[in-house]
């Protein structure tokens, strides 16, 4: 396994980050097709294995029951001074006004929550999910700073926003002596690279770790034969079924360059993902070993620069999905 600094940081990350919004209670939230907790820990465990130390969920993930799993299993498996754990606030997990958000109270609460679930003192990286417009940003930064003093996380992160908004947070933090955001968790993939013109170059001259989301399109750059998961992921559906037809001549070059080496197509788009700055380690949803197994192989996987514009030739302007 790869390491590399996350941002502008002394924190060690493996290049390959388990995403575990594919864990929980199928009977709680908007997903079907996650594993329960006998399923979910065979990968988990497999992803120690193989040198994953990153690991990222978030609270309103199968209403918190990812939480419950993950927290469990590290806790059996892993060394917790080795593992870097990151959660998410901001989704409703209650009814009522203070239900969701990004305001003090909501913070200050969800922060103990996401811990007690986790089985944790503390967790590496806290991000805020989605940009909160009904929430002063001066109060969220202000909250996020205090749960960094109290001990409850090492550093903070943000995730899915317009390029504006985190320049905002940053400057708010700056201007205040607050604990500014060392990570972006944002959408980005072979068909889907609208963060390329405003976010990666902030980032990169911020010196922000990049960890992206959706690196394989929900399996479409990956994908060789229909899925449960495709069938019935209906938020992988709106993001990208609108642009099937313009996405194909993508897929098609991934599935080309894939032939031509020998190898996955799962290989080929996250090595391009691997290739791109400021990108840290792409969020691998993996549940199945072999998708461990395929996204660890992508590391030694080298494009030239002729590989690479053959890949993303073809693309088409997309519409904004994933953080409005």
């Amino acid at each position: 396994m790869d390491y590399m600094k996350l941002g502008n940081t002394g924190l060690d990350v493996s290049r390959i980050c388990l995403g575990c919004m594919g864990f929980g209670d199928a009977r709680k939230g908007h997903h079907r097709w996650v594993l329960d907790e006998e399923r979910a820990r065979p990968v988990i465990k497999k992803a120690l294995e193989l040198g994953i130390n990153f690991f990222d969920t978030a609270n309103v993930y199968a209403e918190g029951t990812s939480e419950e799993i993950v927290g469990a299993a590290l806790k059996d498996y892993a060394n917790r001074d080795e593992i870097v754990i990151a959660t998410k606030v901001h989704g409703r997990m209650h009814q009522g006004p203070n239900g969701a958000g990004l305001s003090r109270k909501a913070i200050m609460s969800e922060i103990d929550k996401s811990l007690k679930r986790l089985k944790t003192d503390y967790v590496d990286l806290y991000q805020i999910h989605r940009w909160d417009y009904n929430t002063p940003i001066e109060e969220t930064m202000e909250a996020l700073h205090d749960v960094v003093k109290a001990g409850k996380a090492r550093y903070i992160g943000a995730s899915a926003m317009w390029a504006w908004q985190f320049q905002k947070a940053l400057h708010v933090a700056e201007k205040n002596g607050w604990t500014r955001f060392v990570s972006m968790q944002n959408h980005l993939n072979l068909i889907y690279r609208e963060e390329e013109r405003e976010m990666l170059p902030l980032c990169k001259e911020e010196k922000i770790g990049v960890i992206p989301y959706s690196p394989l399109a929900g399996g479409r750059l990956a994908r060789e034969a229909t899925t449960h998961r495709a069938e019935t992921d209906e938020i992988a559906k709106q993001k990208y079924d609108a642009t099937a037809d313009a996405d194909q001549l993508v897929v098609d070059r991934v599935a080309d360059l894939a032939e031509k080496h020998g190898v996955r197509r799962v290989h080929i788009a996250l090595a391009w993902l691997l290739h791109k700055e400021p990108v840290t380690a792409p969020i691998v949803g993996a549940t199945k070993i072999s998708h461990l197994e395929d996204a660890k192989a992508a590391l030694s996987m080298k494009l030239t620069a002729e590989e690479i514009a053959f890949l993303e030739e073809p693309y088409v302007p997309h519409r904004i999905v994933g953080h409005v």
